[in-house]
């Protein structure tokens, strides 16, 4: 059987002539004794041993080897493992959601007394965290115009801003921040860089590179890109990890299952095509869309019409899934169009195989008031689409009679 006293695996230094496709097929695998050829699944609370010295040992952390699943677990490791390899980081945490990776990422990192500084465009439940959550704890922050450096700089000027928090793509807008802009502002006062890269993928966006210190994603959504399971990862510099956020998760315990962490370790193997068909057709979709009659204004990172098409050009290696699009109506429409499609469903998820809508304005961002959902550009008309595996000619055809309820 596998060695409890062997040191969980780190990622093995990426190979620089294996692409991210080959990577995550033979990255990070932990074989047991029968030498399996799919990833072994070990579901334990927790682990034996063979002394009481070597207990002691392992939680002294003078004796390397697995002690208990909230900490580690081969199947996760193999799971952190590969994800850190695609990513470019040295170490990687996977915890039970993406909302516990960001949490995990901005708790680790913070202190009372310490400032933040995020854009207003951002998931609503980010934004709890950094209005609402943060405070309670003695932590400030200021909310900026994500894509004008100028307003960063200026809020970085603040006493004790250590930590600047991004999401790029934005969610549900689109907009598409500048990466390398905004972390060599943070690192001239000394703050590090978080960015939530779900939208982009670690396949057509890598924040690491571009001068990002942390990156979380939401598992659940392209990662696993069916529907089976929540997860959530952070990754970074392994002092980082170890230094600043894994005592936390360790302490608090957002793991993840390791059922799950096997699920979305062999999801991973199949992402790169998944997103680049998903891709492909969401661009092809958003040309479509412009000619359907009661849709009256279409965003797709991947058109030259993008309001931040330089940045992308710069920072992305590929387009999104994702299509933000306007309807007449207001949220009646937006309701009736929803309520009309017949092979799009309605859902707050994204990255799915199957095809996806919400409506922004009464799920991922309710909880704003109008006034701050216009001021972010989040109509009452406003439609996010996540483009599934369908054809692209059975996509156009239920939206086009979708639309003819406006």
């Amino acid at each position: 059987m596998l060695d409890s006293k062997a040191q969980p695996p780190g990622p093995p230094a990426p190979d620089a002539h294996l692409h991210p496709e080959t990577r995550l097929v033979h990255g990070g695998i932990l074989r047991s004794q029968f030498g399996e050829t799919s990833e072994a699944l070990f579901l334990t609370q927790g682990f034996v041993y063979d002394r009481a010295e070597t207990c002691e040992a392992r939680f002294k952390n003078e004796d390397p080897g697995y002690q208990y699943t909230r900490y580690s677990n081969p199947t996760v490791s193999m799971f952190e493992d590969r994800l850190a390899m695609l990513e470019g980081a040295e170490a990687c945490r996977a915890v039970a959601t993406g909302m516990a990776a960001v949490n995990g990422a901005l708790m680790g990192l913070v202190k009372a007394g310490d400032h933040v500084v995020a854009p207003r465009a951002m998931f609503g439940s980010c934004r709890w965290i950094i209005e609402e959550m943060l405070p309670r704890f003695g932590v400030t922050s200021t909310l900026v115009d994500g894509t004008d450096l100028d307003q960063w700089r200026k809020a970085a000027a603040t006493p004790n801003t250590t930590v600047f928090f991004l999401e790029t793509p934005c969610n549900p807008t689109l907009e598409v921040l500048d990466i390398a802009g905004i972390a060599a502002i943070a690192h001239e006062v000394g703050a590090l860089l978080i960015v939530d890269n779900v939208f982009a993928t670690p396949l057509y966006q890598r924040p690491l590179a571009l001068g990002a210190d942390v990156v979380v994603y939401s598992a659940t959504k392209h990662i696993d890109g069916q529907g089976r399971c929540m997860g959530g990862a952070i990754l970074a510099s392994k002092v980082l990890i170890e230094e600043r956020i894994q005592l936390y998760l360790r302490m608090t315990g957002p793991s993840i299952s390791p059922f799950n962490a096997w699920v979305l370790l062999k999801s991973l193997e199949l992402m790169p095509v998944r997103i680049a068909r998903q891709a492909e057709t969401a661009g092809r979709l958003a040309d479509a869309m412009l000619g359907i009659p009661g849709v009256t204004k279409v965003i797709y990172p991947g058109r030259k019409d993008h309001p931040q098409a330089d940045v992308i050009a710069r920072q992305m290696s590929g387009p999104s899934t994702l299509i933000a699009f306007e309807v007449t109506g207001g949220k009646a429409g937006a309701f009736r169009f929803q309520n009309a499609l017949k092979l799009v469903s309605i859902s707050n998820n994204l990255g799915d195989v199957k095809s996806l809508i919400t409506h922004p304005a009464t799920t991922t961002h309710s909880r704003f008031k109008p006034e701050e959902r216009a001021d972010l550009g989040i109509s009452d008309g406003m439609l996010r689409l996540s483009v599934g595996l369908e054809h692209i000619d059975d996509l156009v055809a239920d939206l086009k009679q979708a639309a003819e309820v406006l």
